[in-house]
């Protein structure tokens, strides 16, 4: 059993310490246990209780309702919101939930319902993506370990997987583009959702995954006629500079466009060279495949 701090809550739930204590005192909520120096300690049940209740209380119930509510009755109502797929914050707090218990079964669960009521794309975009740039910072916080996050990352890449092999028979244009993580990135997600998008409007796909060394992409180039690359940066910089990195592959390829998306990209607009191109959703990446 998993033992949170008031902090570990905040992070998770999205609801202020201060607002817990309050709810804890006035409303009785949930009841930490206290170490020997009064330091307040929640359990899994706690945190899932939280959950819950954060989602109802962001939905307009008053706090003085949901506190009635005992646990079963809790889950029967974000139940019932979860059937409202435009409520895009209860697939996603159900997939926090899933990725807590390490529960396969509700992943598959929320995951094809959604894809059912609003497709395989706006799933990916709509959902799992907000729901991994929240995963990544609760990581990189310590709030969850790496293995709850190795559990739910590896689940959502099978997902991808299975749908690329579904596109891999399927006639492709003559244009090719290289999908590439530079050395030390591992996060593959939106590449491999990028590269199934491209499989779809027909473009031939060279996938080479992760952590690619600047000479090996130089000897792709001699192999194979390169049209575009994509890539993907998410890790922050340490011993390296962002705006030098891609000025490095911009004078080493001046001719082949390059498409970045990532953490990193979004944070640093001003260090994209001329003519690389930005990508934030499908949207601007169908256009860019367009004009190819």
């Amino acid at each position: 059993m998993a033992v949170y701090s008031i902090k570990d809550l905040e992070k998770i739930s999205g609801i202020k310490a201060h607002t817990i204590r309050i709810w804890e005192r006035r409303y009785a909520v949930i009841e930490p246990m206290r170490t020997d120096t009064n330091i307040r300690q929640y359990t899994d049940d706690d945190l899932k209780r939280i959950l819950n209740i954060s989602i109802l209380y962001q939905n307009g119930l008053k706090i003085s309702k949901i506190a009635s509510l005992n646990n079963h009755q809790l889950k029967e109502k974000v139940i019932d919101l979860s059937l409202d797929h435009s409520n895009t914050n209860v697939q996603i707090e159900g997939l926090v939930v899933t990725m807590l218990d390490l529960n396969e079964r509700k992943f598959n669960s929320v995951l094809t319902n959604s894809i059912i009521k609003i497709g395989f794309e706006n799933t990916v975009e709509k959902i799992l993506f907000p729901f991994l740039d929240r995963i990544g910072i609760l990581w990189q916080a310590g709030t969850i370990n790496p293995a709850q996050e190795h559990f739910i990352s590896n689940l959502i890449r099978q997902k991808l997987i299975v749908a690329i092999d579904n596109e891999m028979g399927t006639e492709h244009r003559n244009k090719q583009i290289v999908f590439f993580l530079p050395e030390g990135e591992l996060h593959e997600i939106g590449l491999l959702f990028y590269s199934l998008l491209a499989r779809k409007q027909g473009f031939s796909v060279i996938y080479l995954g992760m952590s690619v060394p600047f000479d090996d992409l130089k000897a792709i180039t001699k192999i194979q006629r390169v049209d575009a690359f994509f890539t993907s940066i998410v890790n922050p910089p340490t011993n390296y500079n962002l705006g030098d990195k891609l000025k490095r592959y911009k004078e080493e390829f001046p001719e082949i466009p390059f498409m970045i998306t990532g953490l990193q990209i979004k944070k640093h607009v001003e260090d994209i060279p001329e003519n690389f191109y930005q990508i934030t959703c499908s949207r601007d990446f169908k256009q860019i495949l367009n004009i190819l």
